[in-house]
């Protein structure tokens, strides 16, 4: 995300609504585990996007798939959505270090893990009857 980011400050042509609009597919993709090509529906997308116009909506599409941002293919078919492949922004050829086909793994800290509480006396004799 880090470098779409960079890509797009230095991008002229993008507008809110293009942004908006990438950042509401990339929710999607998100929530299906960054599988392509992902299925949308336009009302879904337009509604996370806050679109509220149909033309701005495939005005913006088209340009992202123009601009190389993502891959659109859309549906003519009202029951089946139009489907989007969305890329990942990696400007580097070398994968983590200056050692070529190596990378580096970074470790995962559970931040969310919670203490364990060790019954002492303290803990076993508290009058939870009292006022704090």
């Amino acid at each position: 995300m880090n470098n779409w980011f960079a890509k797009v400050q230095a991008d002229q042509r993008l507008n809110p609504s293009h942004i908006s609009l990438y950042l509401a597919l990339f929710q999607l993709w998100n929530m299906n585990r960054f599988r392509n090509p992902l299925s949308v529906a336009r009302s879904e997308v337009m509604r996370l996007s806050k679109i509220g116009s149909t033309n701005t909506y495939t005005k913006c599409m088209k340009d992202l798939d123009s601009w190389g941002y993502l891959q659109y293919h859309p549906s003519y078919n009202p029951l089946k959505g139009s489907t989007v492949n969305l890329f990942t922004f990696d400007n580097s050829s070398d994968k983590g270090t200056d050692k070529g086909g190596e990378r580096v793994l970074r470790p995962y800290i559970n931040s969310n893990k919670q203490s364990k509480q060790v019954n002492s006396d303290s803990n076993l004799k508290k009058n939870y009857d009292q006022p704090l």
